[in-house]
């Protein structure tokens, strides 16, 4: 009897890897182990914890004009460097502070953004007096389901720098003080944060995203 011969492996859709096991992934999270576990347990699943929020938003900071995996390299450093992102703590750093981050080769020694990472943390605390907490104020930016995509495809995710509510959120953080929160940077935190989700259509982590969504509960003051 002739053996049935093997069925071709089906091409993914453009934007997309496979794994050793056949999973499919986003492309962009190809490079290691440690970024496609980022892609799988992190990016674009909701976040409601004030700390993890304002770390995303500096560290989005610190990546422009980087690659992002550059900083999640770094991550651990900067969160030694920065009290863990507790903001209480951030905005009392001084000027000695500074001048010690400086010189710190575990993180991105910009000396701007390290600025902006203790002129913002003061600026969360002032959200927090108004809105009860970051997640509040966050959160309240989500775009409506109407405004989205109805399918993300590379072709699609190509043209999802900004949107409307990343220009307004940075324009009224920029009102209240907030440094390097541009609309692009602001996007990349809606994406990261759950506010969006940007995973490409037959991507395995775009479903388990969407779950999370569904059980999140949205932050109120």
């Amino acid at each position: 009897m002739t053996a049935e011969p093997t069925p071709e492996p089906q091409a993914l859709p453009e934007g997309l890897f496979a794994d050793e096991a056949g999973c499919p992934r986003c492309t962009w999270c190809q490079a290691t182990p440690f970024y496609r576990q980022y892609h799988d347990s992190e990016w674009g699943f909701p976040v409601a914890d004030d700390r993890r929020l304002f770390e995303k938003i500096c560290l989005e900071g610190f990546q422009s004009g980087l690659s992002w995996l550059t900083i999640l390299n770094k991550r651990e450093g900067f969160r030694a460097a920065f009290a863990n992102f507790d903001a209480e703590k951030v905005a009392a750093f001084e000027a000695h502070d500074v001048e010690r981050l400086v010189q710190d080769a575990a993180i991105v020694r910009h000396r701007g953004k390290i600025i902006s990472t203790i002129n913002n943390a003061q600026r969360v605390l002032e959200l927090r007096r108004e809105f009860g907490s970051l997640a509040h104020y966050v959160w309240r930016y989500e775009p409506a389901a109407a405004d989205r995509p109805e399918r993300i495809t590379r072709e699609v995710a190509r043209t999802l720098s900004t949107s409307a509510a990343s220009i307004a959120m940075s324009k009224d953080l920029k009102k209240r003080g907030w440094t390097f929160v541009g609309p692009t940077t602001v996007y990349a935190f809606m994406q990261a944060m759950g506010l969006v989700n940007d995973h490409l259509e037959g991507c395995h982590t775009r479903e388990l995203a969407l779950k999370a969504r569904a059980d999140f509960v949205v932050p109120r003051s």
